[in-house]
């Protein structure tokens, strides 16, 4: 009985926490706006950066807080769950997994959706904030100094399991479910960078505030 309650709760943490991840804030918000459809331009990426390129401010910002704030939402929900004692504790890092994978992935959209970057800061912002505020100041730093992007997020995604490894312990709790899920997350990052980074070597890639045809 405990063991069909702890796997009912996982698949029911990933599936909610999937479905709010498949919210696309760049097309929601791009429509809402009067926007063209952000997979129509640029490097057709249902992002906060692709929205930019479309050279709507506004919209880019309000994509990316929107598409950090399901991540979030998701292991909060999660969590007040945990809280009434109907899911496991276990729940917490899955539903931010299933957030981030509903983005990358979105049903909604045929399973076409963005990079993930914002989404995987709101996860590590509900999960651990200080985690998040270490990885969002390094996609900063890389972003402000360089003017990539997808380098920041390159960077930020292989440094945020080594930040979460080494405040283990001393700025927060580590347990091996959310270091495993942190580990998947920044390699999903990775992959779904695999065209930039292949761009930023053949020196290819648009900087920031660049629009593309």
């Amino acid at each position: 009985m405990i063991q069909l309650y702890f796997f009912a709760g996982i698949i029911l943490a990933l599936l909610i926490g999937y479905l709010m991840g498949s919210v696309s804030f760049a097309v929601v918000v791009s429509h809402l706006l009067g926007l063209r459809d952000p997979r129509s331009f640029g490097s057709g990426n249902p992002g906060a950066t692709n929205v930019l390129r479309g050279g709507n401010k506004l919209a880019a910002l309000l994509t990316l807080l929107g598409d950090a704030a399901k991540g979030w939402a998701a292991v909060v929900l999660a969590a007040w769950a945990v809280g009434r004692g109907w899911l496991p504790d276990a729940a917490l890092p899955l539903a931010g997994l299933g957030a981030f994978l509903g983005h990358v992935y979105p049903v909604f959209l045929r399973f076409r959706g963005g990079k993930g970057v914002a989404t995987a800061l709101g996860v590590l912002l509900a999960l651990q904030p200080w985690l998040a505020l270490a990885t969002a100041l390094t996609w900063m730093i890389v972003a402000v100094v360089t003017r990539y992007s997808s380098l920041a997020a390159i960077i930020a995604a292989i440094f945020a399991p080594f930040y979460y490894i080494l405040g283990g312990g001393v700025a927060w709790r580590m347990d091996a479910l959310t270091a495993s899920v942190v580990v998947v997350i920044s390699g999903l990052l990775l992959a779904r960078h695999r065209d930039n980074i292949v761009r930023l070597m053949a020196g290819k890639e648009s900087r920031i505030g660049a629009k593309k045809k």
